[in-house]
């Protein structure tokens, strides 16, 4: 319910589901992320396939767990921008919600980790179906095609993008600096002001669905997988912070 609802935003127009839309592969199809502020969002909205396996969240790994992001979007003065109070207030008078939160937790309370911890456990349940590669994985030789088998081998060989899209998932959940980010764009490097290493960083997302996700990179800067792979071909910006595994080919 809460995942839906537009209530969660000032002007009742903005959900969860707005930017994370199950019809557009959990995400929202745009390059940045628009909220209540028109002027947009300086990140693209990630998908929430695997969103339970991949913690810690956020582009720059901020948020240690689903319930630590909740509040985020919701509160963001650009986003949803609604406060906490504000928001419980909307939710004790619906009659919707006052008799939902007793059914859920067993009282009437409504607070922002009950709050939390429903939305988080919704989005837990946000889970890859099975794939053709999956099929393919498990025996079955004519789930893919003789192109996307090569494919595969150059994935896991000279084209090093099983080094961070390893796993169920395609996600180490790791965070690398792909020689993309410029200027003040520095991601996990807010976190970490004095490290070199980690400036320019971002997370690794899920491969999961990835052809029906573009744009892509955090701001959604590159179009299609076929300029995401050009772009790692020629190896991004060569700086200490950058991967070892992004180089000219």
């Amino acid at each position: 319910m809460l995942f839906f609802h537009p209530l969660l935003s000032r002007s009742g127009t903005i959900s969860c589901a707005t930017c994370h839309n199950p019809s557009l592969s959990w995400g929202d199809g745009l390059a940045r992320a628009v909220g209540e502020d028109p002027k947009g969002l300086p990140l693209r909205s990630p998908t929430l396939i695997d969103v339970a396996f991949t913690q810690p969240l956020g582009c720059d790994g901020k948020f240690r767990d689903i319930e630590s992001v909740t509040f985020g979007p919701i509160m963001g003065r650009a986003n949803m921008n609604l406060t906490g109070s504000e928001l419980i207030d909307r939710l004790s008078t619906s009659s919707a919600y006052v008799d939902a939160f007793p059914s859920a937790y067993g009282d009437s309370a409504i607070t922002r980790p009950r709050i939390e911890a429903a939305l988080a456990t919704f989005e837990r349940t946000i889970v890859a179906d099975e794939s053709p590669f999956d099929r393919w994985i498990a025996g079955d030789e004519t789930a893919i095609s003789a192109a996307a088998k090569r494919g595969f081998a150059l994935f896991n060989g000279k084209a090093r993008c099983s080094d961070c899209h390893s796993g169920p998932s395609f996600t180490d959940g790791s965070f690398q600096d792909i020689g993309t980010a410029k200027e003040g764009d520095i991601g996990r490097g807010r976190l970490f002001p004095t490290s070199q290493k980690l400036r320019y960083e971002f997370k690794t997302p899920t491969l999961r669905n990835v052809a029906q996700r573009a744009p892509y990179m955090h701001d959604g800067s590159v179009a299609t997988l076929e300029e995401v792979i050009e772009l790692y071909d020629q190896g991004g910006i060569d700086r200490p912070s950058r991967s070892p595994s992004i180089c000219p080919q």
